[in-house]
């Protein structure tokens, strides 16, 4: 428990905080100490899950909407305090060809995805540099440094968010304020749902990426992979030819995992959430 002493008492906002990663995080941080605040599309499930684990603070969050989200982060700083930490985790995931994929849905993927954790940061950083003090986390993924099929927009969203974040980590290096990457693999979770896992590569559960981010809060660095095993896999192919690397990916059943091999019907109920009106 010392280790993570300077954890206890920092005001935390998560997005996408109601289920999966993000929800793991909170109570994992909470029971460190943190004060805890989620934010959620889905106004439902976000307040389920802040009064079942009496979080300090929760409530609807449309992190595509400029003026939403500096309101949330207004409310929560009158309430809890200044925002100590920002984890950007709201994201989404279908799977599918490109060709198959509709306009409107590539359109919302980018704007979760990509322009709602440039605005988190960008409105968390207005808060933390006159403090010269705050830790901005976003979470990215392994998908960030390689190639998908079935995800193509979903890869980029997330090679976005890594080059974002690490050139405003550059930009405002000696301010204060700490900016750092989550690279999950594949993960336990509602989004990962009907989707097994490439040869070798264990699926990560929830909890494991939210220990990664309460170490990072501890001992703050630019990139952290979880699992360990499936980052070293993903800078190991990096280093390879890419013919090499894409004959072995695929020899790993990654063409597939997202596309023919995906249980449609245990993911139903997932890319309907997720895809709305599209």
């Amino acid at each position: 428990m010392t280790e993570y002493a300077k954890i206890n008492g920092k005001v935390v906002v998560i997005t996408g905080g109601a289920r999966g990663i993000g929800l793991a995080t909170a109570t994992r941080l909470q029971a460190l100490g943190a004060k805890i605040a989620i934010g959620d599309i889905d106004e439902t499930t976000v307040k389920q899950s802040g009064t079942d684990h009496d979080f300090d603070y929760y409530g609807a969050l449309d992190v595509t909407d400029e003026q939403a989200f500096g309101a949330f982060l207004d409310e929560v700083e009158r309430q809890l305090g200044p925002i100590d930490v920002l984890v950007n985790n709201a994201g989404i995931m279908p799977t599918g060809k490109l060709i198959d994929e509709p306009d409107a849905l590539t359109r919302k993927i980018i704007d979760i995805n990509i322009y709602g954790v440039i605005i988190g940061t960008k409105l968390a950083l207005a808060r933390m540099l006159p403090r010269s003090s705050g830790h901005i986390i976003n979470i990215a993924s392994l998908a960030g440094e390689s190639h998908i099929p079935g995800l193509a927009t979903y890869n980029a969203t997330k090679h976005a968010v890594l080059g974002f974040t690490d050139t405003v980590r550059e930009e405002y290096r000696g301010s204060g304020v700490e900016l750092s990457s989550v690279l999950p693999t594949l993960t336990n979770t509602e989004l990962g749902s009907g989707v097994t896992a490439p040869k070798v590569m264990r699926a990560a559960e929830p909890e494991e990426i939210a220990e990664a981010i309460a170490k990072l809060l501890v001992a703050p660095k630019a990139k952290v992979r979880v699992t360990a095993v499936a980052g070293a896999i993903s800078q190991f192919f990096g280093l390879l030819p890419q013919s090499l690397a894409d004959a072995i990916g695929r020899s790993m059943g990654s063409g597939e995992a997202f596309l023919g091999a995906v249980d449609a019907d245990q993911r139903k109920a997932y890319e309907k959430r997720v895809r709305g009106s599209q």
